[in-house]
């Protein structure tokens, strides 16, 4: 997904885990933000079982050419055997909000502050 912006999503199993993984995405500059939200509860096939659990929702925001680093460093920091990576690209939104992602998640980065 080369061009444009994304919205990367994984799960993780606690909180912890959850503000790691973020922390490490925004400050490596592979995502411009990451909102960590939960518990969530997730119920899904594991192994020929069903399983329920809380999980803790990571959703990057970043570039789609941040992309593939940004799912490397997903994969290889997530403590799951097969862990969620999805992306999808962001069709719309306000384009102060983008061109800040655009500015954040790249290799230089402009250090902005985001009207906070």
């Amino acid at each position: 997904m080369d061009g444009g912006y994304v919205q990367v999503t994984t799960a993780v199993p606690s909180e912890a885990a959850a503000g790691l993984l973020a922390r490490h995405a925004v400050e490596a500059r592979l995502a411009a933000a990451v909102q960590v939200v939960g518990p969530v509860r997730s119920t899904y096939w594991w192994r020929g079982e069903i399983h329920d659990a809380a999980e803790w929702l990571c959703v990057a925001k970043t570039t789609g050419s941040r992309l593939h680093e940004l799912a490397a460093l997903i994969a290889r920091e997530h403590p799951y055997e097969v862990p969620e990576i999805t992306a999808v690209r962001i069709s719309h939104g306000s384009s102060s909000y983008l061109t800040w992602v655009g500015q954040e998640a790249s290799e230089s980065g402009t250090a902005t502050e985001r009207g906070r």
